[in-house]
């Protein structure tokens, strides 16, 4: 069994579309994969049931369904940074919950991917934040850059922030948020250069958000 926290340079860099672009990869090979999202912070009802957008997307990606309450422990109304959402709605975010959840999943999938929220130090509350909670998974990382103007500075600064956790980069995506960034292929080369950890693929702008149509552009790590 094999699982990956999925992190990202910022927020709205395209995490979810990389993560269900990677189970769609997997599932491709014949792999029974599923996506995970500890924390989500903004959620509607639809059909009687309080979800995020990105989890019904990891949802509809994976092998199987296996439910919200695994899928998705923590799911908070506001769409603004989780802990405030969190402080606001009464709620205390307790890894404990996400590392049963996560263990469960394990038991039911030959790969789970685990979405952070945000980029690599979002807060969770006080004195835990997205970072803790990816070395307390005990994950390699898989980062998702979104490429456009600052990303260099970005991905090296989360790189660092990852190795001081103890916690392996196993491989980044390179996913084009802007597709009018300029030097695009020069940005792409600094980061192969410089990022401690392989190129696992490039996905290209696409404005229908077609994650399926993205996964033969990328691998999973040996």
């Amino acid at each position: 069994m094999t699982a990956f926290f999925i992190a990202g340079t910022d927020t709205e860099i395209g995490k979810t579309f990389v993560t269900c672009a990677l189970l769609h990869a997997a599932r491709a090979q014949g792999r029974v994969a599923v996506g995970m999202k500890p924390i989500a912070a903004g959620a509607d009802m639809v059909a009687g049931e309080l979800i995020n957008e990105d989890a019904a997307r990891l949802r509809a990606a994976g092998s199987f369904d296996p439910g919200l309450a695994l899928l998705n422990p923590y799911c908070l109304k506001s769409p603004i940074a989780p802990h405030i959402a969190a402080a606001e709605e009464g709620v205390a975010i307790d890894p404990a919950p996400i590392l049963a959840a996560f263990a469960k999943l394990q038991a039911q999938a030959e790969l789970v991917l685990v979405e952070g929220v945000g980029g690599f130090r979002v807060p969770l509350g006080k004195s835990y934040d997205t970072a803790d909670l990816a070395r307390d998974l005990a994950l390699p990382v898989i980062l998702v850059v979104g490429m456009r103007l600052g990303c260099i500075n970005h991905a090296l600064l989360t790189a660092e922030a990852i190795q001081a956790r103890g916690l392996q980069l196993a491989g980044w995506v390179a996913n084009q948020v802007d597709p009018a960034m300029l030097r695009f292929e020069q940005n792409l080369e600094a980061l192969t250069e410089r990022l401690p950890a392989p190129l696992l693929g490039v996905t290209p702008f696409q404005a229908d958000g077609n994650a399926a149509g993205a996964a033969a552009g990328l691998r999973l790590p040996e």
